[in-house]
């Protein structure tokens, strides 16, 4: 049955950073605040959606990206007639596929896409009057999450708070100093006891320092170490870490494209894969890839570190296609994130449970967090 059509008449970014007294600190990098770009788009009839660009780096990184959305892809969808969020995903990647190659920028244009992407399913399930994850085929709204972005320093401080807030499980950063890392890793095994708990590298190692690093931590019982090389290394590379450990690898966030996808879910490297649906492919692209590694045998496991908005999507994908993975929720001070995510922020016993509610189900007020915008 072909959906009624619906023509696009408002699209706009909103760009804001909640400075972080704190500072997340990755092996390549520190991060002196979170920033979010929420979208909005807005039909002829009056129904609104929301969504969210992936915006954490370069430090100009949401400027930049609100202003490719409202200067460069909102002309684009003006009047723009569709009957589902797919096709506006498509008109804009192919627009702008020569302009985003030509500058390029690749990275920035799909991210942008993305995040529009996700107010138009918000938008499209509203129309249709259902909860998002019932759209996308959920049949539970409930889904387990774990607290990610624990920092090498006062990781047992923030593992505590997080569960005293409702987590279950965690996930640490590492790719620092062995020692410390390991030593972070067992205080973070004591605390949880069998509890699940993860490592993240974010592309930290050579494919000979993972080698090397690997068996220190087969006594941690990880469920998953993240990225321990760099995602553009050859697949030869992976598929030799993974001959030479038992501990589950997990990658994706810095896939993008379909052939990437396929190459992750189609032999055994990857236990864990994690497409961000905010920063390549939106949902129109990310929920058929999620049903694939499900199919693949894989757990799926939506990776986010955002604002509010795009983490809540995330939870929607998840309850939606189903499985046994986890999402992610970064520990580290956030009202951006907060004050937008919904039931997300209700953790109770490392679960959360959606609402029934139309769309996201949210109404978000932005003049709550004014004092925080940039563009």
């Amino acid at each position: 049955m072909t959906s009624p059509t619906f023509a696009i008449r408002k699209l706009e970014a909103f760009s804001y950073r909640y400075p972080l007294s704190t500072p997340v600190v990755t092996s390549f990098g520190r991060m002196l605040n979170r920033p979010a770009v929420f979208v909005r788009v807005e039909d002829d009839d009056g129904h609104a959606g929301w969504g969210e660009v992936w915006a954490n780096f370069p430090s100009t990184g949401a400027e930049h990206r609100a202003r490719l959305v409202n200067e460069v892809l909102a002309p684009l969808l003006s009047g723009f007639v569709t009957s589902e969020p797919k096709e506006v995903w498509e008109k804009l990647t192919q627009a702008t596929a020569v302009v985003a190659l030509q500058c390029g920028e690749p990275g920035p244009f799909a991210q942008a896409i993305a995040g529009i992407d996700l107010a138009v399913w918000d938008l499209y399930a509203r129309r249709r009057n259902i909860a998002l994850w019932k759209l996308l085929g959920g049949n539970s709204g409930q889904i387990r999450v774990y607290a990610s972005g624990i920092n090498p320093t006062g990781s047992r401080h923030m593992a505590e708070a997080a569960l005293n807030r409702g987590h279950r499980a965690l996930k640490l950063k590492v790719g620092f100093d062995l020692a410390a890392d390991c030593a972070n890793l067992k205080s973070l095994r004591q605390l949880i006891g069998d509890g699940m708990l993860a490592a993240d590298a974010n592309q930290a190692w050579s494919v000979e320092q993972a080698l090397d690093v690997a068996p220190h931590l087969g006594e941690f019982a990880l469920a998953w170490l993240e990225e321990p090389i760099r995602a553009d290394r050859p697949w030869q590379e992976w598929q030799r870490l993974r001959r030479a450990t038992d501990v589950p690898l997990a990658a994706g966030e810095n896939i993008a494209s379909r052939a990437g996808f396929e190459q992750a879910i189609g032999d055994d490297v990857l236990r864990v894969v994690q497409p961000d649906i905010a920063k390549w492919g939106g949902l129109s692209v990310c929920a058929g890839i999620a049903r694939d590694i499900l199919k693949s045998g894989k757990t799926f496991c939506p990776h986010y570190l955002g604002g509010g908005i795009g983490l809540l999507a995330s939870a929607h994908l998840l309850a939606g296609v189903g499985g046994d993975g986890l999402l992610e929720v970064d520990s580290n001070d956030n009202p951006l994130r907060d004050r937008f995510c919904g039931p997300v922020a209700d953790i109770s016993d490392g679960m959360v449970t959606l609402s029934d509610a139309p769309g996201l189900g949210i109404e978000p007020d932005l003049s709550s967090i004014d004092a925080y915008r940039t563009a």
